[in-house]
């Protein structure tokens, strides 16, 4: 196993049950996808969704400022407006610092 990313860097593990009402999601979540990107610190973002609904996004950030600056931008605040509004039945926020990485490529 090797170090393969600059530690010590943040997560952000969101953690969703969708509605049934779903217009407009795809659209805003690929938006928020683009949008995060551009923002200072980000790292990357992963997501997964079962076929129920139940979601895990995991955000990669540099620092925790990095992250507040995320929270606050307009966009994105408007699409957690829409989210609890009508998009997510709950959802929970976690953030973590990683002090180390490994990974195993198994060639």
């Amino acid at each position: 196993m090797q170090e393969t990313r600059k530690t010590p860097c943040y997560a952000v593990i969101f953690t969703s049950t969708q509605t049934d009402t779903q217009q407009g999601y795809t659209e805003m979540a690929a938006r928020m996808q683009e949008l995060a990107q551009q923002q200072p610190g980000f790292i990357r973002m992963e997501s997964v969704r079962s076929p129920e609904g139940k979601g895990i996004t995991i955000s990669y950030w540099q620092d925790l400022p990095s992250i507040r600056g995320w929270k606050e931008n307009p966009e994105h605040q408007e699409a957690q407006r829409l989210g609890k509004q009508k998009w997510y039945r709950d959802f929970t926020i976690e953030i973590a610092k990683i002090e180390s990485v490994s990974h195993f490529p198994q060639d």
